[in-house]
């Protein structure tokens, strides 16, 4: 089975685990969370992200960041060097779930999941004014006042 680490910027990761495991509530030991705060060192994040993955004991390690090129990711491109598996960049939940749902794939299937949960999760949604609403359009030459 594969692991999967979120590294993101403090709380991102914690809250994205949290809402995995709402829905997965199975998911506890499959999905691990490093929040980095803004004045840790990138070395010592580097520590807490390697005895993460050891902890989680898998062949190989999904790792997801938030934003390519912040020092969550440069972390996580360090951690790759050393740990087997890949990194993907620009984590959202529908993508974190898509993962979770399909951690037992192969590697590179998972990888390829778990980016079509992040590009299928983003829509355009329309919103309508509920049923019997209307919208007012604003008449200036109609004055309701109150007395």
């Amino acid at each position: 089975m594969n692991g999967i680490l979120v590294i993101a910027h403090a709380p991102l990761a914690s809250a994205l685990r949290l809402c995995v495991l709402h829905v997965f509530p199975d998911a506890g030991t499959a999905v691990a969370a490093l929040d980095v705060p803004p004045n840790q060192s990138p070395e010592d994040t580097l520590q807490q992200a390697r005895a993460l993955a050891q902890q989680q004991g898998a062949d190989q390690m999904l790792v997801m960041t938030d934003v390519f090129g912040a020092t969550p990711c440069n972390v996580a491109q360090r951690l790759m060097e050393q740990v087997p598996g890949r990194l993907i960049a620009g984590i959202s939940l529908p993508m974190l779930l898509r993962a979770v749902s399909y951690r037992h794939e192969a590697l590179d299937m998972l990888v390829s999941r778990a980016l079509s949960g992040g590009t299928q999760g983003i829509l355009t949604v329309n919103v309508t004014a509920p049923q019997n609403q209307f919208r007012r359009n604003h008449d200036q030459n109609h004055h309701d006042h109150q007395q």
